[in-house]
């Protein structure tokens, strides 16, 4: 570095996350070996998010800038040898973003220290990067506390002459989630054809567009799990839950260039049968007293006073037959062919769940549950409890394109991401077999 031996940016207290509106204070320490003369030495303070066509370059194509401040520190002069200490202070704007980082574009802030010198002299530059966390409650979200529910019917042919219909109705017991929460997913599949289907599969997508003079839709996979498939002309429920890891916030509030969209997508391959259910993704988690609240309260019927029947003579006790040595067996009824099944009905069957595929940390990794950790926390607030004792070294999820820190008020088990994809435990009735049993003509056959 040259003349200079110390040239650092630091906040106070180690503070790296802020929310919209804070103060942002720190100090510039420089320490040089001789003196140096310098014109000005300058903090700057600004946010700005771009985003580009190609993956993982900062040449960017679009870019919105969202604050930008200036102040100097030290006058033209000379500048002493030995330590040096430069206090700065910033005001966020509270209109700032979420901080981002995707590999198409990112949400930048941080701060910068130039040390301007004379002509033909050498310029000194020091960054520090920080991180915004605007906080979005699902509550201030319309119809967040209603169910979301959709249906699909499917006309196919199979075996080039035969027709069969597909009915797929899928349901979530919420709109919007906080990492850590369990959406509990409710699936119902009628197969009125002679054909089997394929497996059911239940995925959770995240959709980030970046808009730019053509925008780039990017598509994530987050979380997977996979029923088995329906029989013909049977029907069936699939109940399963999904696990939210850590994800940034939907949608992005103050970025005009990001757009993050979260859905539970339910499929089938043979037929090709798709329906999609669209959900959000915040920090302050849906209050679900409010809707039961606001139901309304059925009148309380008047009680009538109660009839006495009247007793009829008790009737003579019949006599028991004499039993056989033998008991002749007797066929099973005929099972009609090709009836379609209502749904409820006891003959409904249940789906058992083949796979889990959820995104979680390596072997080892403990979750982490503490404000410094800057990773998904339960039981944290907004308030001074993540500003203090906070590292300069955020964990971040990687494999959903985040880089800002993730928590919510609510009271569950943390769960954190990472790139690979393994299998979690078995959520599924795994007690029961996977196969019905034999029928009364195989176990005829068999013997």
């Amino acid at each position: 570095m040259g003349k200079l031996e110390e040239f650092e940016i630091s906040f106070t207290d180690n503070q790296v996350v802020y929310n919209p509106g804070d103060s942002i204070t720190g100090t510039v320490k420089i320490t040089n070996s001789e003196a140096i003369q310098c014109k000005a030495i300058k903090v700057n303070c600004h946010g700005y998010c771009g985003v580009s066509t190609k993956l993982n370059d900062t040449s960017w194509a679009a870019e919105e800038q969202y604050f930008n401040s200036t102040i100097s520190v030290a006058d033209k002069g000379t500048l002493k040898k030995g330590p040096h200490t430069f206090p700065f202070k910033f005001l966020l704007p509270a209109t700032a973003p979420t901080s981002y980082e995707g590999p198409y574009g990112k949400i930048i802030f941080e701060i910068r220290a130039f040390v301007d010198t004379p002509r033909f002299s050498k310029d000194y530059k020091a960054e520090k990067p920080f991180f915004i966390l605007k906080p979005l409650d699902l509550n201030n979200v319309p119809d967040i506390q209603d169910i979301s529910s959709s249906s699909v019917t499917k006309d196919f042919t199979y075996m080039l002459v035969k027709n069969g219909t597909i009915v797929l109705k899928a349901t979530s017991d919420l709109r919007g989630y906080t990492p850590g929460q369990i959406i509990k997913l409710e699936t119902e599949i009628e197969n009125k054809s002679g054909k089997s289907t394929s497996t059911l599969v239940a995925s959770l997508i995240q959709k980030v567009t970046y808009k730019t003079k053509r925008p780039i839709h990017d598509l994530r996979t987050i979380a997977e799990v996979e029923g088995s498939g329906v029989k013909a002309n049977k029907e069936a429920k699939w109940k399963e839950q999904i696990i939210v890891p850590p994800l940034p916030q939907s949608p992005l509030q103050g970025c005009e260039l990001i757009n993050i969209d979260y859905y539970i997508q339910v499929s089938l391959k043979s037929p090709d049968v798709l329906l999609t259910l669209p959900i959000f993704i915040g920090n302050v988690s849906v209050d679900t007293t409010r809707r039961t609240s606001s139901r309304p309260v059925p009148p309380v019927p008047r009680s009538t006073p109660p009839t006495v029947p009247k007793t009829a003579p008790p009737r003579p006790a019949p006599r028991p037959r004499p039993r056989s040595c033998y008991a002749s067996p007797s066929a099973p009824p005929a099972e009609p062919e090709h009836l379609p099944l209502e749904v409820g009905t006891p003959q409904a069957e249940e789906l058992p769940t083949k796979s889990h595929s959820q995104q979680q940390q390596g072997p080892g990794a403990q979750a982490a549950a503490s404000p410094h950790a800057f990773s998904y926390a339960p039981g944290l607030s907004f308030s001074s409890q993540m500003r203090q004792n906070a590292s300069a070294a955020p964990m971040f999820s990687v494999s959903t394109g985040a880089t800002i820190p993730f928590y919510t008020e609510s009271n569950v088990a943390p769960v954190q991401t990472a790139c690979p994809l393994i299998l979690p435990p078995n959520y599924g009735p795994s007690a029961y077999p996977y196969e019905p049993p034999p029928s009364y003509d195989e176990t005829c056959n068999n013997t």
